[in-house]
């Protein structure tokens, strides 16, 4: 199995989700999505994770985390070992309760929050569980729609300052917004790039560096190690000499993850040229 790309800085925000080993349901009863929240609380003080929406559905769930401390991997790990020792107990069971590791998307905080805030609420729309999100008790829509007590691990600040300084109008604004997403044909996850990330060019770029310290992972996907870095045509744009060009295909190819297929119909040298001048500028380079 592909082992997925984490990418943990301070300040950061996930869509996180996980799903039931095989398709099974995670929940057999409301016992169960009550153990699920106060496990989920537990960790969240104990990691200093913020949680922003939530949603559980029968067999997954949704959490929209932000972790100050860079570090979703440690509570994440600590949070499912939790609820599976705690599952099993109760139904008198063995095993996986959840399937593999769990998927985390980096988002842009000011480009996509707010969207996946409302993606995340609309998922038992979605999937038909219910027509009215107001009458469902398994995510954070009624306590972001005024409805319901804000339980201690949400945060609601954040989304609840978008529409309004003043609580109650910013709570019917909230519910609008959410009534809108209701009929939306399009998707946040069709901005998705590399698999892992939802941002803006501007934010992939920041994050390059970090994820070059992560390209020599071989068992993370191509795709997740070298997302965000720039263009072909920005490193190679200026290249006048051949000595500079050189040095420029060789710096797309060896530290920029880009094939020598796709330095040849960018520049328009034929496949054996670059490959010449890779072997020129690092002989190091395997062909």
């Amino acid at each position: 199995m592909a082992r997925p790309l984490r990418i943990e800085f301070p300040g950061a925000i996930y869509h996180v989700t996980s799903r039931g080993n095989a398709q099974a349901a995670i929940f057999a009863d409301d016992v169960d999505r009550n153990t699920f929240l106060a496990v989920l609380r537990q960790t969240l003080r104990r990691f200093n994770v913020l949680c922003h929406p939530y949603c559980l559905t029968t067999n997954h769930f949704h959490l929209l985390l932000e972790t100050p401390d860079a570090n979703l991997s440690k509570a994440m790990r600590q949070f499912n070992s939790v609820y599976t020792q705690a599952f099993n107990r109760r139904h008198g069971r063995v095993g996986h309760v959840l399937q593999g590791r769990f998927k985390a998307i980096v988002v842009d905080r000011e480009a996509y929050l707010l969207e996946l805030c409302r993606y995340v609420v609309l998922n038992p729309v979605r999937a038909g569980m219910v027509k009215d999100l107001g009458k469902y008790s398994w995510s954070s829509y009624r306590a972001n729609a005024g409805f319901d007590k804000v339980p201690e691990f949400l945060s609601v600040d954040w989304i609840l300052e978008h529409f309004g300084l003043d609580r109650k109008s910013a709570h019917m604004e909230y519910r609008r917004f959410i009534k809108a997403g209701m009929d939306a044909k399009d998707s946040p996850w069709d901005e998705l790039k590399g698999q892992c990330f939802l941002g803006e060019d501007a934010f992939l770029e920041k994050l390059f560096p970090m994820l070059r310290e992560k390209s020599a992972l071989k068992e993370v996907p191509r795709t997740q190690r070298f997302a965000g870095r720039p263009s072909l045509e920005n490193i190679l744009a200026d290249t006048g000499t051949m000595e500079v060009r050189g040095s420029a295909i060789a710096k797309v190819c060896l530290e920029f993850g880009y094939t020598q297929a796709q330095v040849a119909a960018a520049t328009g040298l034929h496949y054996s040229t670059v490959s010449r001048i890779l072997r020129r500028e690092d002989s190091r380079f395997k062909i």
